[in-house]
C-alpha cells in the first residue's frame, strides 16, 4: 500500500469500513503484489470452457507447470476461487455467448480478494467466418464489464490466442494470475506466433541477458531497472548528464552500469549502439522509458515546450530504435530481442493542457504498430505499457483534489506504484513471451478515462 493514500488506510479500519459502506464511498483494497517466493496463485482456479474450445489442453498444461491447483466446480471445500478462467474459443456464434453467463454468473461472487478473472478467445480477425468473428469480438465488452464488477482488488483480462500460438500461453498466464499484474485490469492482450522459450528459472527469466533502460535515474525508470535486475538481467541505465550521480547510484544498487547522455543529441543513437555493442556484445531488452512534460493549454504553449516533449518522448525512440536494429545480422539488438516502450493513458484518452505530451505518447503507440512487423521478421518483439495514475514524487506534488480524482477514477479506486509498471515491462521482456508483439497494455487499474 502506498503510504500517501490516506483514504485507503482509513477505509481499512473498522470505523472507516463502516463509514464507507454507509456513505457508498469507493472501495480501495490493498492489492496483492508479488513477493519473492510467492506462488503464482494463492488458491485454486475454477476452470471452464465452451464446448469445442481449442485451449483446454494447452491451458491445463500451463497451469500444471505453474503449480496452480484447478477445480471444475465450487463446493463446500472450495467456497472461494483465486481465479476464474474460461476458454471461450469454442464460442462460434452469438447464441453461444450464453456460456459466459452460465460459467461466471454463479461464480463471480466467489472470487477471493486480489483474485483473477481471465477469458481466453480467438482474435476476431482470425475467425473462420463472420458469425464467429462477431461472437469473439463480443468478449471484449463482457470482460471489461465483468472486471468492473469484481471487488476487493480482483482484476479481469481478455487474452486472444491466435490459432497456432497455443504454446505461447505460459508466460502471459503466469503474469496475469500472479501479483505481478496487480494494477492491470480490463485489458485485451493478443498472443500470436513467435518463438517463446521457457526460462530455466521462472524467478530469474532474464539471466545472462543485457537490458538498457532510458530515464533510469529515478521514479518509474529506477523501478524498471531494479525489476529487470531482480529477474537476472545486467541493466545498463541511461539518463541525462545532469542526473549522472543519481543514475550511478541506481546502477550500483542493482549491480548494473550507467551511461550518461542526452538521448536527443544528434550523436546519441550511434553512441548508445556503439556502447552496447562494444561493452556487452549487444542488447537483449530495450526499455524506452525517458520522458518529460511541459504542460500548457494549446493556446498558451510556445514552440519550445512542444518541440522538447516530442523530441524526448517520441523522436528519440524512433532514432535510437533505428540505430539498434540497423545492419541486419550485425544489429545491436540481439536475436529474440525485446523492445518495450512507455506510453501513457494520456496518449489514448488525451488530457487538457497536455496536447504535446498526449501527441508524443500516442506516437509511441504508433511506434509499436509501425515497428512490430519488421521486428517479427527478426524474431524480436515490440510492445508498450500505458501507465495511468502512478504514485511517484511527481504525482505527490499534484494538488490533493486532482490527486484523489486520479486515484479513485479506476475500477481499483487507487493509484498504482512504479513497481506495477516495471512488472508489466518485465513480462514483455521475458523470453517466454515471444508471442507478444504489437500489444499496448494499460497499467491503470482499469481507469475510467479512455478506452
Amino acid at each position: 500500500m502506498s503510504t500517501t493514500d490516506r483514504y485507503q488506510q482509513l477505509t481499512q479500519t473498522p470505523p472507516g469500513k463502516f463509514l464507507r459502506g454507509r456513505l457508498g464511498l469507493p472501495e480501495s483494497t490493498p492489492l496483492r503484489r508479488h513477493e519473492p517466493g510467492d506462488p503464482v496463485l494463492h488458491g485454486p482456479a475454477l476452470v471452464g470452457g465452451a464446448p469445442g474450445g481449442r485451449l483446454a489442453k494447452p491451458l491445463a498444461t500451463a497451469l500444471r507447470a505453474a503449480s496452480v491447483k484447478t477445480i471444475k466446480s465450487l463446493d463446500a471445500d472450495d467456497a472461494q476461487a483465486a481465479a476464474l478462467i474460461f476458454d471461450a474459443t469454442g464460442i462460434t456464434r452469438s447464441e453461444d455467448l450464453a456460456a459466459l453467463h452460465d460459467f461466471f454468473s454463479p461464480a463471480i461472487a466467489a472470487v477471493q480478494a486480489s483474485g483473477r478473472l481471465i477469458v481466453l478467445g480467438t482474435p476476431p480477425e482470425r475467425a473462420a467466418y463472420r458469425r464467429q468473428a462477431v461472437a469473439q469480438r463480443a468478449l471484449e465488452g463482457f470482460t471489461r464489464s465483468a472486471a468492473k464488477e469484481l471487488r476487493h482488488g480482483a482484476t479481469g483480462q481478455l487474452v486472444y490466442v491466435a490459432p497456432g500460438a497455443e504454446g505461447n500461453l505460459d508466460g502471459t498466464l503466469r503474469f496475469l494470475l500472479s501479483g505481478r499484474s496487480a494494477y492491470v485490469s480490463g485489458q485485451v492482450i493478443r498472443i500470436g506466433a513467435g518463438a517463446s522459450q521457457a526460462p530455466g528459472d521462472w524467478d530469474r527469466p532474464l539471466d545472462g541477458r543485457v537490458a538498457a533502460v532510458t530515464g533510469a535515474s529515478r521514479g518509474i525508470g529506477a523501478a524498471i531497472a531494479a525489476t529487470l535486475a531482480r529477474d537476472g538481467a545486467h541493466v545498463v541505465g541511461l539518463d541525462v548528464p545532469a542526473l549522472e550521480d543519481d543514475l550511478k547510484a541506481v546502477a550500483a544498487g542493482i549491480g548494473g552500469s550507467a551511461l550518461a547522455l542526452d538521448i536527443t543529441d544528434p550523436d546519441a543513437p550511434r553512441a548508445i549502439a556503439a556502447h552496447l555493442k562494444q561493452e556487452h556484445r549487444g542488447v537483449d531488452v530495450v526499455v524506452h522509458n525517458a520522458g518529460i512534460t511541459r504542460d500548457r493549454t494549446l493556446g498558451r504553449m510556445d514552440a519550445d515546450r512542444w518541440n522538447a516533449v516530442i523530441s524526448v518522448n517520441l523522436t528519440a525512440i524512433e532514432r535510437v530504435t533505428d540505430a539498434l536494429i540497423a545492419g541486419g545480422s550485425r544489429a545491436v539488438l540481439n536475436e529474440g530481442g525485446r523492445i518495450v516502450c512507455v506510453s501513457s493513458i494520456s496518449g489514448i484518452a488525451g488530457n487538457a493542457g497536455q496536447t504535446n505530451y498526449a501527441t508524443s505518447k500516442a506516437g509511441v503507440i504508433g511506434v509499436v504498430d509501425a515497428y512490430a512487423p519488421a521486428l517479427a521478421e527478426r524474431g524480436a518483439t515490440i510492445n508498450a505499457v500505458a501507465p495511468g495514475f502512478i504514485e511517484t514524487q511527481m504525482t505527490a506534488k499534484v494538488p490533493l483534489p486532482i490527486r484523489e480524482a486520479g486515484r479513485r477514477m479506476s475500477s481499483l479506486s487507487q493509484g498504482g506504484l512504479p513497481i506495477d509498471v516495471a512488472e508489466a515491462i518485465a513480462w514483455f521482456a521475458s523470453p517466454a513471451c515471444g508471442g507478444l508483439n504489437g500489444n499496448v497494455v494499460r497499467v491503470c487499474g482499469q481507469s475510467l478515462l479512455g478506452a
